[in-house]
């Protein structure tokens, strides 16, 4: 089966939308692939930031991005023979992930990688452009979306549960920071695509969100 005709669900939001953990949950209800686009940009701000290059050295990012010795299995990221699971979910990766996305040059250089996913039996691609960059042919698209209180006060919970220290008033500020980041950039800002589905998530839990996403999938197959 060659990579146009394989199906592909695209997934894409702000940060701390949930829209990783709908995308995983609903790639394993399908039986489909799962891309988290994300661990790419954050894969790359972290080699980046242990080899010593600056975030904004748009040529040396790019040189580390297109040679990313990353691999997924198990639920697990591996970043050459370090498991980098963890890691790549603290806060300043998260924060370099953001800056080096809106380098043109390490886009191009992560865009063949992401595509490379599309594999049968099909693929559920989680990130900021999947709908509108990566895959704009996928024929079932969602945006989700949540208030930056509501991401919030998700991510502050997740960093208590993990024993981290949190402030809250410097996460709201973290995520609007992100948003005017990532929608602002000129190449692949964050944006819904025309024919996405717009889920706002504020007061939705996973489940819903998974059921919701699930059934505007079957749907648009029907088309």
């Amino acid at each position: 089966m060659n990579a146009p005709s394989v199906p592909v669900l695209t997934i894409d939001g702000p940060s701390a939308s949930g829209k990783g953990t709908v995308a995983e949950r609903v790639a394993r209800a399908l039986g489909f692939h799962f891309l988290d686009s994300g661990a790419l940009y954050r894969l790359t701000a972290l080699s980046a930031m242990q080899a010593g290059v600056a975030l904004d050295d748009e040529a040396g990012v790019a040189k580390l991005a297109s040679a990313l010795p990353a691999r997924f299995g198990d639920g697990r990221v591996w970043l050459a023979d370090a498991d980098v699971t963890e890691a790549i979910r603290a806060e300043a990766v998260g924060e370099g992930a953001s800056k080096v996305a809106a380098l043109p040059a390490v886009r191009a250089a992560l865009l063949d990688r992401q595509r490379a996913y599309r594999q049968a039996p099909g693929l559920v691609a989680d990130g900021r452009d999947m709908g509108t960059v990566i895959f704009p042919d996928a024929p079932a698209k969602v945006f989700l979306t949540a208030s930056a209180e509501a991401r919030a006060e998700r991510r502050y919970k997740q960093l208590i549960e993990k024993g981290n220290s949190a402030s809250l008033p410097a996460l709201v500020a973290d995520m609007r920071a992100r948003d005017a980041r990532d929608t602002a950039r000129a190449v692949a800002p964050l944006k819904p695509a025309p024919d996405a589905l717009l889920l706002d998530t504020t007061h939705m839990d996973i489940a819903l969100a998974v059921e919701a996403v699930l059934a505007h999938y079957r749907e648009q197959s029907k088309i």
